[in-house]
């Protein structure tokens, strides 16, 4: 049987360490970047719902989220509200006071065809948060997640 010496074996395993470095960072990323409908709120305050350590953490950055896509307001669009239920009607808000805390707008970078509202898809983009009001449609959003694709799950 071969002996090692102690700078042998931390040398060797400093060179595993060091190799195995990339792969074990990029899984705790990926893991890092989900979001799920139970993380966007902390709590419900004096001043409505408050947005999560996590939610405020991930502004600006890719992330995932599995949900529903509710309908689509119109056929060529390119937004839609993903839900955490399947939603047969689309639950489109008049204000940020009444944003429901189980939905979040998605902007497509490019179109997709839409899915149905009982498929689970995962949406990949940037998320973002704060009312904010799209100067085409006019519709507010608290939660968005930008420049988006999804897929069926």
């Amino acid at each position: 049987m071969e002996k090692f010496s102690s700078s042998q074996l931390s040398r060797r395993r400093l060179m595993a360490a060091a190799v195995m470095l990339p792969f074990t960072t990029s899984l705790v990323r990926a893991a890092d970047t989900s979001l799920t409908f139970n993380e966007l709120y902390g709590k419900f305050g004096v001043l409505g719902l408050e947005f999560s350590d996590k939610v405020k953490a991930l502004a600006g950055k890719d992330i995932s989220m599995k949900g529903f896509m509710a309908p689509p307001l119109k056929a060529e669009a390119q937004f839609f509200v993903l839900t955490e239920v399947p939603m047969s009607l689309c639950p489109f808000c008049s204000s940020d006071a009444d944003w429901p805390d189980n939905i979040v707008v998605v902007y497509l970078g490019e179109k997709q065809t839409f899915v149905q509202p009982s498929q689970t898809i995962e949406v990949r983009g940037k998320l973002e948060y704060g009312s904010w009001q799209d100067p085409e449609t006019g519709f507010v959003s608290l939660l968005r997640i930008r420049q988006a694709e999804y897929s069926s799950v």
